[in-house]
């Protein structure tokens, strides 16, 4: 049986021992927090601080999506939540780590059972882009980590419907999980998928871009699912997965091409636009490291 964890004080200490760089980072001005359906029971979480994120309503509690960034969204939503159901917020998945998906955890109400894949948790206290030490290192923050994880495949049921939590690989992360309703063929996949930018892979948390094409094809053939909702990005469908997963593996051949060429990094880089600079690095690392 899982045991709820009893936040208590460690609440109110998590609020005041936020630390500068985690404070600094958050823009100073969002839109207030909105739901939107995606299918029945099931919503997207909009605006606020932080990535997008989901709600799903059982029948006997709520599951939420990624907590936001700061107090003010996670209280939005919850606010948002009240005017569609009575019940009770009882889990809250991190998809992974990344503080736009996860900051907002210490605003949850401490009855609330945070989930999560086991590398997503361990990557809480993985040190930062620049090699500082990780703000969870904090044993204040401790109660705000994820408290249950899974490796391959987790079911949640509130009442007689259920979420499944499935992880397929490594990619954006190596911790990314897919929460994914079968009776609404929707899944959310946090930061797995960017439309309209350049995909973010955090080599530094082990990510690999290419790991994340076989992730995704995996998760493809896998599921039966038709909605794809992730962090950045409206809901796409099957076929602009496809297409993402064709416009990485043409830039990666690209990217192999120009090296067997003899070319630098920097001459790579000029083939390619402006923002697609940090992903041909990416790339171009992995192939000289042999992916």
């Amino acid at each position: 049986m899982m045991k709820i964890k009893n936040a208590g004080s460690a609440i109110i200490a998590g609020f005041l021992i936020l630390s500068p760089s985690m404070i600094r980072s958050q823009p100073r001005e969002s839109l207030p927090v909105q739901l939107r359906a995606v299918s029945t029971n099931i919503y997207e979480i909009l605006e606020g601080r932080g990535a997008r994120g989901g709600v799903f309503i059982g029948e006997n509690g709520v599951l939420v999506i990624d907590a936001k960034m700061d107090e003010a969204s996670v209280k939005q939503t919850l606010e948002e939540i009240g005017k569609l159901t009575d019940l009770q917020v009882r889990y809250l998945v991190n998809t992974h780590s990344d503080g736009d998906h996860v900051r907002g955890n210490i605003y949850f109400p401490g009855s609330v059972i945070i989930v999560s894949h086991e590398n997503c948790r361990r990557e809480f206290f993985h040190p930062k882009r620049d090699g500082q030490p990780s703000d969870w290192l904090d044993p204040e923050l401790r109660p705000f980590v994820p408290s249950i994880t899974f490796r391959d495949k987790m079911d949640i049921y509130l009442g007689s419907r259920k979420a499944e939590l499935r992880y397929f690989g490594t990619g954006h992360t190596t911790g990314d999980a897919v929460v994914y309703f079968p009776d609404s063929k929707c899944a959310f996949i946090g930061d797995q998928i960017f439309m309209g930018r350049p995909q973010l892979i955090h080599a530094y948390k082990g990510g690999n871009s290419f790991a994340h094409v076989n992730t995704l094809t995996r998760m493809l053939e896998t599921l039966d699912a038709e909605i794809f909702c992730s962090g950045h990005s409206d809901p796409v469908g099957r076929a602009d997965i496809e297409a993402h997963i064709g416009a990485m593996k043409a830039m990666q051949a690209k990217v192999n091409e120009l090296i067997e060429a003899g070319k630098s990094l920097e001459d790579i880089q000029t083939a390619f636009e402006e923002k697609e600079k940090g992903l041909v690095e990416t790339i171009y690392r992995e192939i000289n490291a042999g992916e």
